[in-house]
C-alpha cells in the first residue's frame, strides 16, 4: 500500500492540468474508489479530492509567480471561469491570483510523499468473522464528526431512549454480537478534519422482521467482518484502535474495508473509571490481487 500510495501522488502530479476524477485514481491503482478514499484520508488528514486542488492550486501560484496570465493559469487548471478561479485561490492562499502574480508572492503546499516511520511495536489483535444480513434496531440522527473526547451529541442521542425503545431492542437481540452497539456511516468528506457530520446509530443486531415504529432501522448487507478487540481507558483507547484500524492495518492487510455500517460495542469496568472493554467491527471483503 505504501507504494501505491506514492504511485497515486505520483499519478496525480503528472496531472494537475487535467480533470483528475477520484475512480479514475482508484481504477489506476486497481483498488476500490471506497477502500481507497478512507484508507488516503486516514494516512493524510485529508480527504483526496482537496489534495488534488491544492495541489493545482500550488502549482497555479508558481505559473502567476513565471508570469502566465491569471486568465491563461484558471483554464490551464480546470477552471471553468476567472471568477471561479479567484474565489478558489483566494480561499486557499488569502490572496488574489493578481496579487501573487504582482507581488512574487508563492504559498508553500508541497506534494505528499509516503514513508514508514518505526516508533516501536505494537500488537494489534484482529478476528475476521461472517455474518448474514441483518437490521440494526434502535435510534439513530446525524451528529457532528469528533475524533476525541466524548461526543456530546452521542451522548444526548443515548439519552433520548425511552424505556419503551430499551425494551423493545431487548426483545430484538437476536445474533452476536448481543450487545448494545454504536454505528457510524454515511460521514461526509471532510470527516477527518471533524468538520463534517454522520449518521450515527445505537441499537441491536437482529435478523428479526417484526419490529416496532418506535425505533429506526437499518440494513446490512451479509459481509465479512474485521473484529478489533481492546481494553483501557475509555473512551480513548477505543479512538486509536479505530484510527489504527485505518492508517496500519488494513494498508498492510490482505482486505479492503466495504461501504457499510461499521459499528462497536463497550463493556465499562465497575471498578475502574473511565476502563472499558470494547470491540469494533468493520466490514471489508479480501482483496482482488492482480
Amino acid at each position: 500500500m505504501l507504494k501505491t500510495l506514492n504511485d497515486v501522488i505520483d499519478f496525480i502530479e503528472d496531472n494537475l492540468t487535467n480533470d483528475i476524477r477520484i475512480e479514475d485514481v482508484a481504477q489506476y491503482i486497481g483498488e476500490s474508489d471506497y477502500h481507497f478514499r478512507k484508507i488516503f484520508q486516514y494516512i493524510s488528514g485529508m480527504p483526496l479530492s482537496e489534495y488534488i486542488k491544492k495541489r493545482k492550486l500550488a502549482r497555479a501560484n508558481h505559473d502567476l509567480v513565471d508570469g502566465q496570465s491569471v486568465t491563461d493559469t484558471a483554464f490551464k487548471y480546470g477552471y471553468q471561469s476567472v471568477d471561479g478561479f479567484t474565489r478558489a485561490f483566494k480561499s486557499w492562499s488569502g490572496y488574489l491570483p493578481s496579487e501573487a502574480h504582482k507581488d512574487k508572492i508563492i504559498i508553500s503546499f508541497p506534494k505528499l510523499s509516503f514513508y514508514i516511520d518505526v516508533n516501536g511495536g505494537e500488537n494489534m489483535e484482529v478476528h475476521i468473522r461472517e455474518l448474514p444480513a441483518f437490521t440494526i434496531a434502535g435510534v439513530k440522527k446525524r451528529v457532528p464528526m469528533q475524533f476525541e473526547g466524548v461526543n456530546q451529541a452521542i451522548v444526548e442521542l443515548a439519552e433520548s431512549i425511552t424505556d419503551e425503545q430499551k425494551a423493545e431492542m431487548h426483545r430484538l437481540k437476536s445474533m452476536k454480537p448481543k450487545q448494545v452497539i454504536n454505528a457510524s456511516y454515511e460521514a461526509d468528506e471532510k470527516f477527518l478534519k471533524e468538520e463534517g457530520d454522520l449518521t450515527h446509530a445505537i441499537g441491536v443486531l437482529t435478523t428479526e422482521t417484526d419490529i416496532s415504529p418506535i425505533l429506526d432501522t437499518v440494513d446490512v448487507g451479509a459481509h465479512t467482518w474485521a473484529v478489533f478487540p481492546n481494553e483501557g481507558p475509555f473512551p480513548s483507547t477505543l479512538q486509536n484502535t479505530m484510527a489504527r484500524t485505518y492508517s496500519e492495518w488494513l494498508p498492510s492487510s490482505d482486505y479492503e474495508v466495504v461501504d457499510a455500517p461499521s459499528f462497536s460495542f463497550t463493556n465499562m469496568d465497575d471498578e475502574k473509571e473511565n476502563y472499558a472493554y470494547s470491540e469494533i467491527w468493520i466490514p471489508v471483503k479480501e482483496r482482488q490481487r492482480s
